[in-house]
């Protein structure tokens, strides 16, 4: 039975990166956003279908538990397992810490960390049950550097990285593991709208003098869900084209 992999966030950018590299790896993929109208105009289930795999689209807000639970319920009895799960859903806040809504900083833990431990835990049981899986969680180089701008986004990433670490302790003994990677400055549709002073500021930074890719995201993920990386949990993998050395 091929295996299945939930990616959460996954209409569009890195999420959607990932999803069509697994299902180019043999993984029937369980697709997740927060609303249908972000699969519009998009053909990636389609893409899915035709490199012969199975996929659904389960919109569910990943911040709140109950969805989770309802969404995970449903993907395990459609595909009778969830052998890879992939924490990729996240927004962005941004502001000065002194000049910040504690609602604006509230949000951004909800969607990007309270959604991780929902389905760390969610997920997590069904692994237990199987005694084997993969968790991967999207972290960042603002998690383990900080960023100036953005200490609601640099706090839920740096708990990714506490989080993966302490689940890679509790479950590793079930076969489990639990990784992360943390993406430096990635082409985006965000990033095409900088300045070329502040792209070139960024740029400045990057010991390759260039952005990364979704797809050089998607790579390293697929590396850490496969057979290759089976001795490999609790790792944070930086994919920043050497921008902090």
């Amino acid at each position: 039975m091929a295996k299945t992999a939930l990616i959460t966030g996954s209409a569009r950018g890195i999420g959607a990166a990932i999803a069509l590299r697994l299902a180019k790896d043999g993984y029937n993929i369980a697709l997740n956003d927060i609303s249908m109208e972000m699969f519009e105009n998009n053909d990636i289930a389609d893409k899915i279908k035709e490199m012969g795999r199975e996929v659904e689209i389960y919109i569910c807000d990943v911040s709140k538990y109950d969805q989770c639970e309802e969404t995970v319920k449903k993907i395990k009895e459609r595909f009778g397992s969830i052998d890879c799960l992939v924490n990729n859903a996240g927004i962005t806040r941004d502001g000065l810490m002194a000049r910040m809504p504690e609602e604006q900083y509230d949000l951004v833990v909800a969607v990007n960390q309270k959604s991780v431990f929902n389905m760390m835990k969610l997920v997590g049981n069904i692994m237990m049950r199987q005694k084997s899986g993969r968790i991967i969680s999207l972290a960042s180089v603002a998690g383990l550097y900080g960023n100036p701008g953005q200490i609601n986004y640099s706090a839920t990433k740096a708990a990714i990285v506490g989080m993966t670490k302490t689940v890679a302790k509790e479950l590793g003994s079930r076969g489990i593991t639990a990784n992360a990677v943390a993406p430096g400055f990635i082409k985006t549709p965000m990033t095409d709208k900088l300045t070329e002073e502040q792209r070139n500021k960024m740029l400045d930074l990057i010991a390759m003098k260039r952005y990364g890719t979704t797809e050089e995201i998607a790579g390293v993920v697929s590396f850490l869900a496969s057979d290759d990386a089976s001795y490999v949990t609790g790792q944070v993998i930086e994919i920043s084209g050497g921008l902090m050395m």
